[in-house]
């Protein structure tokens, strides 16, 4: 039986720009528009094509990392013995290390933990491994994709030409030469990774980040493996597009849709979908007791050491944590409420939560509505706040982008498929 999905947790999915998600959402809308201005400005072999480079990419994107990893981790840790769930970063301060091993919710994760800190540099050394290993494969079953697509694109086109050639003689006239801007990108058959700011570990946890390595590699194949200038051009409004809002409006859209409830409504919209609609967050507002439970919070918190020792003690009731774990910031064990110690806490995030909650019990506080009312608001606030930013990003890859590719091509001066003009002109040549 499918376990039912509430809707807090679709609005919390659709919400995170940390989660693959949105992102997967955004693709599929993206490769349908693409598709179909294929289809309608080429014709069934343009079609086709870009069919199997925007759904076999996306089969890629989404399955290529977890699929490798999984089995790196049977190549790499089983046979030292180490847990692959371990995120190498606990490791990094002892304090916390001890704490992690001492609160483990199962007596087999805290050897695991332990095995682990005392071959730390051999773990470290197998954590890199893992990320380059399975970013560069799935990189590399792009370029495959990418040879297996040109190779029965060009087939399809053969196939059809020497059955045409039966029946009919054809004069396709010369073939277009590329522009000299074009030939300098599609001579360059190997080219340097993009390159990103912030630490490794960033690209290394961050399932979205991770994806913008793959994706880098991705559109630099695109554009340096394109057949000519009308290819060229279809790949540079399709990835322009596509970092721009798949990637980079998502979260300004957030900050700019937070500000405007700030700002007209004095409510702060900041908090995990799953929170705000908690009926647990409202009956504490209602009732002053999340005060309490941040007051409790605070002041179990003055170091970094002491807050993580509060968050993963396994009986601890206070809410603050409790919405921590709702917001996946505290990882818990399947179908439990106990935290996973192997995974990493982000504390900055976690004192975050804390932060944002006294903000809002404040606002409650000075609204002069009742939690019912306020509530309401707030909800609708951020559930418009979540639709808005998805739905816009939608619009642009869906429809928007597709319609200037369809339009660049309708009063381009070549409204043909200039692959299949490519193939026959060159068969043509071959039996003059």
């Amino acid at each position: 039986m499918i376990p039912a999905i509430s809707a807090s947790a679709i609005y919390s999915k659709l919400g995170n720009n940390s989660s693959l998600v949105p992102l997967a959402i955004k693709d599929i809308a993206n490769s349908l528009g693409l598709t179909t201005a294929s289809y309608m400005a080429g014709d069934k072999f343009e079609g086709k094509d870009r069919f199997i480079d925007e759904f076999g990419t996306q089969a890629i994107w989404l399955w290529g990392i977890p699929a490798y990893k999984f089995g790196l981790n049977k190549l790499l840790y089983k046979p030292f013995g180490f847990d692959s769930e371990i995120d190498v970063r606990i490791l990094k301060d002892k304090n916390i290390l001890k704490e992690a091993i001492k609160n483990a919710p199962t007596e087999e994760i805290g050897q695991a933990i332990e095995i682990a800190s005392k071959n730390i540099g051999k773990f470290k050394a197998l954590s890199m491994t893992r990320f380059i290993a399975s970013t560069a494969l799935t990189a590399l079953t792009y370029l495959g994709l990418t040879k297996f697509r040109h190779n029965y694109t060009e087939k399809q086109i053969k196939k059809e030409f020497l059955q045409k050639q039966k029946t009919q003689t054809f004069d396709y006239g010369k073939e277009l030469p590329f522009s000299g801007a074009f030939s300098a990108v599609h001579k360059s058959k190997t080219s340097k990774n993009p390159t990103f700011t912030g630490g490794i570990q960033d690209f290394m946890f961050d399932p979205v980040k991770n994806l913008m390595l793959v994706d880098g590699t991705i559109t630099t194949e695109r554009l340096t493996h394109s057949r000519n200038p009308q290819d060229f051009l279809g790949y540079l409004i399709k990835e322009g597009s596509f970092w721009a809002f798949m990637y980079g409006a998502g979260p300004v859209l957030s900050k700019a849709f937070e500000k405007y409830a700030q700002t007209h409504f004095n409510k702060s919209i900041e908090l995990d979908s799953r929170v705000i609609e908690s009926d647990i967050l409202e009956k504490s507002f209602a009732n002053g007791s999340v005060k309490t439970h941040i007051d409790e919070f605070l002041n179990s918190s003055k170091t970094d050491v002491d807050m993580y020792k509060f968050a993963v003690q396994q009986k601890n009731k206070n809410l603050v944590i409790d919405f921590a774990k709702k917001s996946d910031i505290i990882q818990t064990l399947k179908d439990s409420n106990l935290v996973d110690t192997r995974q990493y806490i982000n504390l900055e995030e976690l004192k975050g939560v804390s932060k944002k909650l006294e903000k809002l019990y404040n606002q409650y506080l000075t609204s002069g509505q009742t939690s019912d009312e306020f509530f309401k608001q707030l909800r609708k606030l951020k559930r418009g706040a979540v639709l808005k930013n998805i739905g816009s990003c939608i619009g642009v890859l869906g429809v928007i982008a597709p319609t200037i590719m369809l339009l660049s091509r309708k009063f381009g001066k070549n409204t043909d498929y200039q692959v299949k003009k490519d193939v026959e002109a060159k068969l043509q040549s071959q039996q003059a």
